[in-house]
């Protein structure tokens, strides 16, 4: 394994990292307890597990922060590879949860190869920007680099449509930090709206999400929406107060989950969820920071993703809860429940952080 030159970790992003997943494990706690009870007669079911998947995540993120970031060259098309034969693997053989195949059983384990595939891709495109730096001012290669990442979000937003634009929002952005010329995207967000025009058609329930938008109110699947708005409305500006939600004992499906922001609308109120935005806010622009003064185009793409990835998922997410958007099923990083999430999302803070100690 190689080792690079040591260097001080970024303690700021370190610190609104720590508070964030503290507050998401004791959020998620208050807002699993009554499913818990309900579904497994055990209140700290959710917790418990989340507990396990962020300190095997913690793990994996200093080992891969203490590795020089380059070893991932070598190995990064074998992963994008690997996340592709996954993907492939989950609408074959994949569990069904909820009216969605997305997971993969492992034995007593589930694990959803989406969540790896978003990791896989940043260090795919990457390489693939960084070998082609020279002529990132070329149609040709940006039309080349954005068709190599369609395979992976045809396959995950077969099953998974909001992941599928994340992959496609972090492609978009690593061409646009390596590109001299601005024009082009012009070109390349008509193309993206085309394809996801497309998409949209090839399945009835897809354009069914959008009269659900319109019209919550009359239609039975936009029961959670307007429950989710209900849980908003209620909160005010300071909240129920931590464990006090009613909209969480049943009236909001799976509160856990992709409405969680709604519950700490309603139990932290306007002041609660503000803190919460501005610990994502301290992330986001730390990943900048660290993008702009990394040694190589290399790092500086790698945390240019990471830092795509959580501005596009944290936006979705609060997007969808609050019906600005259709509902897409897209988890709030460290704060929903999720495993698979929880990991990978610390192995791409780990990669950050090892980009930072070369500054």
């Amino acid at each position: 394994m190689s080792k690079q030159k040591k260097g001080r970790y970024d303690y700021t992003l370190l610190t609104a990292l720590g508070l964030l997943i503290i507050m998401g494990l004791v959020i998620l706690y208050s807002t699993s307890t009554y499913n818990g009870e309900i579904k497994f007669h055990d209140s700290f079911y959710y917790l418990k597990k989340q507990i396990f998947a962020t300190s095997l995540g913690i793990a994996c993120m200093f080992f891969v922060a203490e590795m020089d970031y380059h070893v991932w060259k070598s190995v990064a098309f074998l992963g994008y590879l690997i996340a592709v034969v996954l993907s492939l693997a989950v609408m074959f053989v994949g569990e069904e949860y909820n009216g969605s195949k997305r997971w993969l059983s492992l034995g007593p384990l589930s694990f959803q190869p989406s969540e790896f595939a978003k990791v896989a891709v940043i260090l795919f495109l990457a390489v693939l920007v960084t070998n082609r730096a020279k002529d990132m001012g070329k149609m040709k290669t940006m039309f080349l680099i954005m068709v190599s990442i369609l395979p992976i979000v045809g396959l995950v937003g077969a099953s998974n449509l909001s992941t599928a634009i994340i992959i496609l929002g972090i492609g978009v952005v690593l061409v646009f930090v390596a590109s001299p010329k601005y024009g082009q995207f012009i070109v390349m967000g008509a193309l993206g709206i085309g394809f996801m025009t497309v998409f949209l058609a090839l399945e009835s329930y897809r354009l069914e999400r959008l009269e659900i938008w319109r019209n919550p109110e009359n239609f039975e699947k936009g029961y959670q929406t307007l429950q989710g708005l209900y849980a908003i409305g209620s909160g005010g500006l300071f909240g129920r107060g931590l464990g006090a939600s009613v909209q969480k004992l049943g009236f909001v499906p799976e509160a856990q989950n992709d409405m969680i922001f709604s519950i700490v609308c309603e139990e932290l109120g306007l002041f609660g969820a503000g803190f919460l935005m501005i610990l994502f806010l301290i992330l986001i622009w730390r990943f900048f920071i660290i993008a702009t003064r990394a040694k190589d185009l290399f790092g500086a793409l790698i945390a240019s993703g990471a830092m795509a990835h959580m501005m596009i998922q944290v936006i979705l997410n609060i997007a969808v809860v609050t019906n600005t958007i259709p509902n897409t099923g897209i988890t709030l990083p460290f704060v929903s429940y999720g495993g698979t999430s929880v990991v990978f999302l610390l192995i791409e803070m780990g990669l950050v952080l090892s980009v930072s100690r070369m500054v």
